[in-house]
C-alpha cells in the first residue's frame, strides 16, 4: 500500500501553497500574491511523528467560474479530493466565511472523507481570534487557527492530520523508480504527452502557452518498470519573462532536471529545432543527465521516406554536442510511438549509470593509442599513463597524463568516442577529468 495522501483544498489565495512549502520544507509550490498561481496538483513527501504521507497542493476551487483555466483547476482539485485519504479545507480567517467557502464545504461533505477545517492567516500569538467561530457555520467541524507565514498552530494541525490518517500498513520494499523529467519550451506538448501516458487529465492542457507553471510528479508503472514522471513548465527566453512568477517556473524546471535520471527533451516537429531547444537540452547535458530527444507532433508533418532522416540530420547538426542522444518521433495527440519511450528510458538510464572496471578502461585506452598516436608539441608527446572510472550519472573517467597541456580537446573527444564505441553509453554525456602525473621511466 502506498503512503496516505493529504490534499489541501480551498479557494484561491488563502495560503495553501505557503502551508505546503512550510510542511515540505522547501519551496516546491510557487508562492505569489496572485490568485490561481498554483494551477495543477503539486505533490510532496512529508513526515510527522515517524509517519510518512504525501501532501498535495491544489489550484483553488472557484465553483461558479467558467474561465477555461479556472474550470480545469476545479477539476484538478476534484481529482485530488477523490484520491485523498484526508482533506485539509483551508480558509482565510481575515476574509471570513465567503460564498465560495460555503460551496466548497458542500462539495467536501459529499466526499465522505475525513476533513480538517483550517483557518489560515491567524497571524497573532495568543488566544484564537474571535473571527474563527464564524467558521463553525460551514458544518465541517472544529476550525484550526494557524499562520503559515508565522508558523503558528502548525504542530497542533499536524497532530490532527496524524490522528486522521488511515492505519499504517506493512509496505513492501519498493524498487528504485526511474525519475523522468519532461522538458521543453512552452506549448511543445509536454502535458499532452504526460496525459497520453497516464490515460487521464493529470496536467491541465490548453492552447495557452505556459499553462503548466509548476513541476509536478506522477508515479507510473507498466510492464517495463516503475517511473516517476515530472512534467515541467516550459523555459521561455529571458526577453519574454515578464512576470516574476515565470522566473520561479524556470527555476522549477532546472530543479526538475536536477532531480531526474533521464530527461525527455521535446521538440516541436512543426517548428524544427530552435535556439531555445538547444538551451534546454544544454541544461540537461551540463547536469550529466540521460537524454532522449523526442520530436512531437510528427503526425502534423507531410513526409516521405526521407523526411525522418533529414530531420535527424538537421537536429544533430544544430545539437552537435548531443549526437549521443537517441531520437524518437512521436505524436502525443494520437499516441504514435509513445510506448517506445519507455524502452529508451530504461536503456538510457542503464547507460547513464554504467560502471566499467579499471582493467577494461585501460584496454580501451591502449587500443585507442595504438590506432591514433597522442599529440605532441615541440618534441614532447602526450603520454596517457592510465585511466579509471570515478563515478556514474554521468559516467566520469579520470585520465592520468604526463602533461595536461598536451591533452588537446580533439584527442579528448576521440577518447570519449572510443569509450562510446566499446561501452555503448547511448543517451548519456561522458565526462573526462584529466590529472597530471609524472611517468616512471
Amino acid at each position: 500500500m502506498s503512503k496516505p495522501i493529504v490534499a489541501i483544498i480551498g479557494k484561491p489565495n488563502v495560503g495553501k501553497s505557503s502551508f505546503f512549502n512550510y510542511i515540505i520544507g522547501q519551496r516546491i509550490s510557487i508562492v505569489e500574491d496572485t490568485p490561481g498561481v498554483t494551477r495543477d496538483r503539486i505533490y510532496g513527501e512529508a513526515n510527522w511523528r515517524d509517519r510518512n504521507f504525501t501532501l498535495i497542493d491544489t489550484g483553488g476551487i472557484e465553483p461558479e467560474n467558467d474561465d477555461i483555466i479556472l474550470s480545469q483547476m476545479r477539476e484538478q482539485a476534484n481529482i485530488a479530493i477523490d484520491i485523498a485519504d484526508v482533506i485539509l479545507f483551508m480558509t482565510d480567517i481575515r476574509q471570513g466565511v465567503t460564498a465560495s467557502d460555503m460551496e466548497i464545504a458542500t462539495i467536501l461533505r459529499r466526499a465522505k472523507k475525513p476533513i480538517i477545517l483550517v483557518c489560515n492567516k491567524a497571524d497573532q500569538f495568543g488566544e484564537p481570534p474571535a473571527e474563527m467561530y464564524e467558521f463553525y457555520h460551514l458544518g465541517i467541524g472544529e476550525p484550526h487557527a494557524i499562520s503559515s507565514a508565522n508558523a503558528i498552530g502548525i504542530g497542533d494541525l499536524l497532530d490532527e492530520i496524524y490522528d486522521q490518517l488511515p492505519p499504517k500498513s506493512e509496505e513492501e520494499e519498493e524498487e528504485e523508480k526511474i525519475k523522468v523529467a519532461i522538458i521543453g519550451k512552452p506549448n511543445v506538448g509536454k502535458s499532452s504527452l504526460l496525459n497520453k501516458i497516464l490515460g487521464q487529465d493529470r496536467s491541465i492542457v490548453s492552447e495557452i502557452a505556459g499553462t503548466t507553471r509548476d513541476a509536478i510528479d506522477s508515479e507510473y508503472t507498466n510492464e517495463l518498470g516503475e517511473y516517476v514522471l515530472i512534467d515541467t513548465a516550459g523555459i521561455r527566453r529571458k526577453s519574454k519573462i515578464n512576470e516574476r512568477v515565470e522566473k520561479f517556473s524556470i527555476m522549477r524546471t532546472l530543479l526538475a532536471i536536477d532531480r531526474a535520471d533521464v530527461c525527455l527533451v521535446l521538440i516541436d516537429a512543426t517548428e524544427g529545432v530552435t535556439d531555445q531547444d538547444a538551451k534546454i537540452l544544454g541544461e540537461a547535458h551540463e547536469r550529466g543527465k540521460g537524454i532522449i530527444i523526442v520530436v512531437n507532433k510528427w503526425d502534423e508533418i507531410e513526409k516521405d521516406d526521407k523526411t525522418m532522416n533529414e530531420f535527424k540530420k538537421n537536429i544533430y547538426n544544430k545539437l552537435a554536442y548531443a549526437t549521443y542522444a537517441p531520437m524518437l518521433f512521436i505524436s502525443a495527440k494520437t499516441g504514435q510511438r509513445v510506448p517506445k519511450i519507455f524502452e529508451l528510458i530504461n536503456e538510457v538510464n542503464k547507460q547513464n549509470s554504467l560502471r566499467v572496471s579499471t582493467s577494461v578502461v585501460n584496454e580501451v585506452i591502449n587500443e585507442a593509442i595504438s590506432v591514433v598516436q597522442p599529440p605532441s608539441d615541440k618534441g614532447k608527446r602526450l603520454k596517457i599513463l592510465y585511466g579509471t572510472q570515478a563515478s556514474t550519472r554521468p559516467p566520469t573517467f579520470v585520465i592520468f597524463v604526463n602533461d595536461k597541456e598536451l591533452f588537446h580537446f580533439s584527442y579528448q573527444r576521440y577518447l570519449i568516442n572510443c569509450f562510446r564505441n566499446n561501452f555503448g553509453l547511448q543517451g548519456t554525456p561522458v565526462r573526462l577529468i584529466v590529472r597530471e602525473k609524472s611517468s616512471k621511466t
